[in-house]
């Protein structure tokens, strides 16, 4: 024991202090009846708070067991530093001696963390600004602050506390920080491999040793979290391969002496492989038996996989949800035949009771309105419990993009066994934007951005956005709002504004431009729980000024039908969205359907698009990700297609390695003028870029694209198409989306405009 430690003194001596005021007092006094009590040495603390705390007031009877507890329950206060009760006659006179406060709280040398992540570690352990402060807290903080840069892998970190006493009992509190280096895995071993190599079971850690990446993804600092982490990957990694009995068998983390140097050793037994020989139901599955096997993803004859057992298990507990049990289990029970390699799984089910709905309780959203939450709640109380219907209306309430965290559980109601309240727990986060930023494009150049934006506009749920995007082709001015809820049944209203100026990309050596304006209404109609149909009306008007370098195909447009042309066109669409992520998807699909048509005014058109993505999981790592898109554009009425309309093709996010909007038609200017008629056909297989380990918002991706674009008396022809092949990366940086591509024409025809290297970083038109 260690007995130069400050808080141990300091506790020993307030023992002992203890010790001596209660053995004065127990021969020093008399029972009697107090007739006043006096407080002395106060400055900060309240006379109320040591007059509620004493357990006698006047009128009553003192004695010794009550000074004790009286000196007791002063001291448990936290807020003295010396307490003495003094007797005089009747009197009761109770003298304290304040423990000083704490004036202020300084950081010097700190740098890995501000200042205000600092000071919430230590006020979560009682050390703050305007409290009593105690030197064994003083103490905690520092072991605290160490254990912070532990985290980051500073172990060297070294924190010396310095106190300077100021006046009216107060102290200023500084933390001397020494960060020193940062400590970097020097070694990480798996031993007791067999069937895996060593560095392919490396491969599925986060962790690693340094690498050219590593101040990015910094992989190579080591945290007790992050190594747990890890572990469990490892042993996903073996359970779903069929090692049933794979185990950790120690996990040894060792430092240098210059604590620079950090060497992980993890030791395993990887078991047999075992594969399943049948999977059985018992217990009570409601007499639907069939529709609970339908729902079993485990295969006779295949290698034992935890995964899935764990989506069978939890398969068939919602499934029992959908019928009311509320509080069903299902216990998979595995009997191994090691003689064999073989084992059998047994699913046993216990239904429990059947359950209503009492309540839909709702907390944390104290700036939402409650009516906007629970028209999003599938599950009705005074209804049975439907597992199905409360996922829905979780993943509803989240896809509203109000809340950081939503989490539903279920409590049963004291005294009845049938019934449950449901309880949402809701955080919100902050649904206002302000915007102002800048992208850079090879082709746009530089590209500025503003938007103000209000996603939840005064708790109502409805949207309220302005938006402007500038750059050296493209001006954008967008007003919108949008009330998800417009009827009682979730149909959407959308009001836009808008104004649009753009130029051709080749037209750089020009001042000719185009300017749309126009105002719209759409409504959207939800068809299903993932599929909502659009339809809208607006007016809008176009007006091509000409400048110089303008195509020839506008001149002749401006010489038939006018330079300013204004239309009411009517929208239709639809759209499914089932992707993970709509920044850096893995899985799932996207698919939309939309159509305009100019009925009324100067020009009467029909322009139609499909587009379609799909993203296959190859992997943990690799995707195979698929986009198609199609347009198609139709002059009505005897007009031809406006050729403001056209359809563009070339580019970062159509064909790569062409420059962009270059592609297709051209006039005798030799301009490219887009087409009425469009095809786009994009493959890539991403992969994570060498270093970042299972980073997904930095990937590379290799590519094959297939397009063109073709006017309204070109044929679409095979031999037309476009194609191109090369590698690629995205990044979703601090900076907004980064896309980079390095294309190589594979078909391309005289007069083609090639682009090999692409760039695109920030906000895209």
């Amino acid at each position: 024991m260690n007995f130069c430690n400050s808080s141990f003194i300091q506790k020993l001596v307030r023992s002992l202090f203890l010790v001596l005021v209660l053995a004065q007092s127990a021969w020093a006094v008399e029972p009697f009846t107090v007739s006043d009590i006096r407080v002395e040495g106060l400055q900060r603390v309240e006379p109320g708070t040591i007059f509620a705390t004493l357990p006698f007031r006047v009128g009553d009877s003192y004695n010794d067991e009550k000074g004790t507890q009286s000196i007791r329950a002063l001291f448990n206060l936290g807020l003295f530093k010396d307490i003495r009760i003094e007797v005089n006659g009747t009197a009761v006179l109770v003298v304290i001696e304040e423990r000083p406060t704490i004036a202020s709280v300084d950081f010097v040398g700190a740098k890995e963390f501000d200042a205000t992540t600092l000071r919430k570690a230590l006020r979560d352990i009682g050390l703050a600004e305007g409290r009593a402060f105690d030197k064994s807290l003083a103490d905690k903080a520092e072991q605290e602050l160490k254990r912070q840069y532990i985290n980051r892998s500073l172990y060297g970190a070294e924190v010396v506390t310095t106190i300077t006493p100021i006046d009216r009992n107060r102290v200023n509190l500084s933390f001397n920080v020494i960060e020193g280096d940062v400590s970097k895995i020097k070694s990480l071993r798996i031993i007791g491999n067999k069937y895996f190599s060593e560095s392919e079971l490396l491969d599925q850690l986060d962790l690693s040793t340094p690498n050219w990446l590593s101040w990015y993804t910094k992989t190579d600092r080591y945290s007790q979290s992050k190594l747990n982490a890890d572990i469990e990957t490892l042993r996903s990694y073996y359970l779903t391969r069929g090692f049933l009995e794979f185990n950790i068998d120690s996990t040894q983390v060792s430092i240098s002496s210059n604590k620079q140097d950090i060497a992980i050793t993890i030791n395993i037994t990887e078991g047999q492989k075992y594969v399943v020989s049948d999977i059985k139901l018992e217990g009570y599955y409601l007499g639907r038996e069939d529709e609970f096997k339908s729902l079993i993803t485990i295969k006779p004859g295949s290698q034992y996989n935890i995964n899935d057992v764990t989506q069978t298990s939890k398969a068939f507990v919602e499934y029992f949800g959908n019928f009311g049990f509320a509080f069903a289990r299902v216990d998979p029970i595995t009997q191994i035949d090691r003689e064999r390699n073989l084992v059998s799984i047994v699913l046993r089910a216990d239904p429990s009771r059947r359950a209503y709905v009492r309540r839909i309780n709702i907390t944390g959203n104290s700036k939402t309105r409650d009516e906007i939450v629970r028209r999003e709640f599938r599950q009705m109380e005074s209804s049975w419990y439907d597992g199905e219907k409360i996922r829905l209306s979780r993943d509803r309430i989240d896809r509203l993009g109000y809340f950081k965290d939503v989490n539903i559980e279920t409590q049963e109601v004291p005294g009845s066994a049938d019934l449950i309240d449901i309880n949402l727990s809701l955080v919100e986060k902050p649904t206002g934007a302000l915007t102002l930023g800048a992208g850079f494009s090879s082709v746009e150049k530089i590209i500025f951005n503003f938007g103000i934006t209000q996603d939840n506009f005064l708790g109502s749920g409805n949207y309220l956005g302005f938006n402007v995007n500038l750059s050296k082709f493209n001006q954008i001015f967008v007003l919108s709002a949008t009330d998800p809820y417009f009827t009682v049944g979730g149909i959407s209203r959308t009001y836009d504004l808008y104004h649009r100026e753009s130029k051709p990309y080749n037209a750089e050596l020009g001042n000719f431009r185009l300017a749309t304006s126009g105002a719209g209404i759409r409504f959207g109609l939800p068809y299903s729980e993932k599929d909502r149909v659009f339809v809208g009306a607006g007016l809008e008007q176009t007006t091509i000024y000409k400048g110089n370098n303008i195509p020839s195909a506008y001149i002749d447009y401006c010489n038939s039908f006018g330079c300013k042309s204004n239309t009411l066109p009517l929208t239709l669409g639809w759209a499914n969205d089932s992707r993970d992520s709509a920044l850096a998807p893995t899985k799932g699909r996207y698919a939309r359907l939309s159509g305009e048509m100019g009925v009324a005014g100067d020009i009467h058109y029909l322009k139609t698009s499909a587009q379609m993505q799909n993203y296959m999981p190859l992997s943990k790592k690799y995707t195979l990700a698929f986009n198609a898109e199609f347009g198609y554009g139709e002059g009505l009425k005897g007009q031809p297609f406006p050729v403001f309309k056209n359809f563009y093709s070339g580019g970062l996010g159509s064909v790569r390695g062409f420059t962009q909007g270059s592609m297709g038609p051209r006039d005798v200017t030799g301009l490219a003028i887009g087409g009425t008629k469009k095809i786009l056909l994009n493959t890539e297989f991403q992969l994570p870029f060498p270093g970042a380990g299972n980073d997904r918002t930095l990937r590379l991706f290799g590519f094959y694209d297939v397009g063109n674009v073709f006017g309204a008396d070109q044929p679409m022809l095979v031999k037309e198409l476009r194609t191109s092949t090369g590698i690629g990366l995205n990044w979703v940086s601090p900076m907004g989306p980064l896309r980079i591509g390095f294309a190589r024409p594979v078909t391309k025809h005289s007069g083609d405009r090639i682009e090999k290297f692409q760039l695109q970083i920030g906000s895209t038109f």
